[in-house]
Parts: C-alpha cells; sequence; structure tokens
C-alpha cells in the first residue's frame, strides 16, 4: 500500500471533512484513481456524482426497507413482496409472541444490517434485542454519504424467511437498469456454499468482466424460467432513474423484491478489465444541473 493509499485510509474516517475531500478520499482509497466530478466519465465518477446532485426526495422513499413496499405494491403488485411480520421504530415495540418460525430482521436505514433467524425455538432474545438497538441507532449515510439513506427514519422490518432449495442462501439478481432499461445482471449464487458472481447481459449471455480484482468464482447458471417477467418488473421499477440496480429473487415459481439500490457498493468497486468503467459510464446520462439550484430534487 502506498503511503498517499495509507494517508487516505486514516481520512476517510474523518467524517467532519466537506463532502468533495469524502469523495476524492474514497474514490482514491478504493480505486487509486482521482475522482472528476465536474466532468465524470467513468460509471463510479458518475455514482459520485448523483450522491452529491441528484436528490429527488422519492430516494428517501425507496432506499427505506419499509416504505419502498408501498412502491413496489403500486407499480407491480404487493404478490411480489416477501410477507412483512412487524414494523416498527422503537427497540421496547419488538413482540418476539408474534414471530413466525423463522424470520429475518432487517434495518430500514442500513445496508447488511440484516439478521437471520432459521429456527424461532433457538432464537436469543437480548441478543436479538442488542441488534434492534444498534440498528435503530444506525444512519448508513454516514458509511458512504450516500443521500438516500439521510433521511430515512431508523425502524425495523421483519419479514419472513423464504428459502431457496438445495441453497444455503438465496440467488440474488441484481440488474443494471440505465434510464429505465435493464443492460445486465450480476447473480450472487451458492457454489458449494460459496459466493459465486456471475454476469450476463439481457438475453443471458455470459458477460467477460467482473467489478473487483479478486478472483470470482463463477457458476455455470440456467435462464430463470420467469426471466422475461424479472426483466418487466426491473424496468417498471426503474422508472425514470438515470441509474437504479433492481434487485430481485426466483423461487420457483415466485418472484420476489429484493431492494433498489442507488449507489452500487457505494462507488467503490470497478469494472475489470478496466474498459468497462468508461462503457458503463457513456450510459449513464446525468442530468443536467441549474446554474439557480444546487442540487437535482425533481425526479
Amino acid at each position: 500500500m502506498t503511503i498517499k493509499k495509507r494517508l487516505y485510509r486514516i481520512l476517510k474516517n474523518f467524517k467532519f471533512l466537506p463532502i468533495n475531500w469524502q469523495f476524492k478520499i474514497r474514490h482514491y482509497y478504493h480505486t487509486g484513481k482521482n475522482l472528476h466530478l465536474k466532468n465524470p466519465v467513468e460509471f463510479n465518477e458518475k455514482i459520485y456524482w448523483l450522491k452529491k446532485y441528484y436528490h429527488p426526495t422519492i430516494l428517501t422513499k425507496l432506499a427505506d426497507k419499509y416504505n419502498v413496499r408501498s412502491y413496489v405494491t403500486e407499480v407491480i403488485g404487493a404478490e411480489y413482496l416477501i410477507p412483512l411480520v412487524d414494523y416498527f421504530q422503537k427497540s421496547e415495540d419488538f413482540n418476539p409472541e408474534i414471530l413466525p418460525d423463522s424470520f429475518i430482521i432487517k434495518g430500514t436505514n442500513g445496508s447488511k444490517t440484516n439478521y437471520i433467524v432459521e429456527d424461532k425455538k433457538l432464537m436469543k432474545v437480548n441478543k436479538i434485542r442488542r441488534k434492534i438497538t444498534k440498528y435503530l441507532r444506525h444512519n448508513h449515510y454516514y458509511e458512504g454519504f450516500e443521500w438516500a439513506y439521510k433521511d430515512i427514519p431508523p425502524g425495523v422490518v421483519i419479514e419472513e424467511l423464504i428459502h431457496e432449495p438445495g441453497k444455503s442462501f438465496l440467488t440474488d439478481y441484481k440488474i443494471y437498469c440505465f434510464h429505465g432499461k435493464p443492460e445486465f445482471v450480476q447473480v450472487i449464487s451458492d457454489l458449494d456454499k460459496i459466493k459465486a458472481q456471475t454476469y450476463f447481459d439481457i438475453f443471458w449471455n455470459p458477460l467477460p468482466f467482473t467489478k473487483s480484482k479478486k478472483e470470482h468464482r463463477i457458476a455455470p447458471l440456467p435462464k430463470p424460467e420467469k426471466w422475461e417477467e424479472m426483466l418487466e418488473i426491473a424496468q417498471k421499477l426503474a422508472g425514470r432513474f438515470p441509474f437504479v440496480r433492481v434487485d430481485l429473487y426466483y423461487i420457483k415459481p415466485k418472484i420476489y423484491f429484493g431492494e433498489l439500490t442507488f449507489y452500487p457498493a457505494s462507488g467503490r468497486t470497478d469494472f475489470y478489465p478496466e474498459e468497462y468503467n468508461v462503457y458503463y459510464g457513456d450510459l449513464l446520462h446525468l442530468p443536467k444541473l441549474d446554474k439557480k439550484n444546487l442540487v437535482i430534487t425533481l425526479y
């Protein structure tokens, strides 16, 4: 690690620094590249631009793991939602008595704030209460300054736990949509209980890139029987946004909604080979800033 990277590893934790400095430090630390916010070219540069300048209030609703459910219901129907068990905003409102045999707990304003209980009989209530307290105190915005998370009210969602036969975790179909159009999918799948990442175009042809320098296990995956319907769902949910990733699950015979992601990996992970950073950056046409306003607030 270079001296500059070592310095930036320290500086990225100084969250009082101006936002432009935060972005420049984090982008260089994770990619080794200088960030060009005034004239972004690469995909991740444009994700940082969206963080800073693209602030329609609807993003707060759609990044919220509870409130996004009403959007999904309105756009594609409630049948695609994972069944809801409970929602609350105070830790004292957690009620173990109403829980099903297996369930998942999620913080509404976080990322990777999930806690899975496979068997209610074995659950440790005090541990769960500590988790819930932690989730309610957490604001994911300060992890990567992703604007959509900034004003989400702290809350906890509990959903039924869905299972995929023969798998230790659900196959996750992450569909990248540019201006309402699905372009490719990143599939996270269980390959011998290890996460495999495979990329396909919308016709299910394998793509020759990854989003990390690390070697990925690539799984030979059949196209889901309802792939065309999944693409239609992604297109509807993507709406008019410049970019959004639509995450879906397919557990025969049902498709389930996962989440909407506006800043994949917070703009930290590049495409490899390098040319795909510009290729997908070219697909993301940024809206124009009004000279009188510092941010875009209209969807």
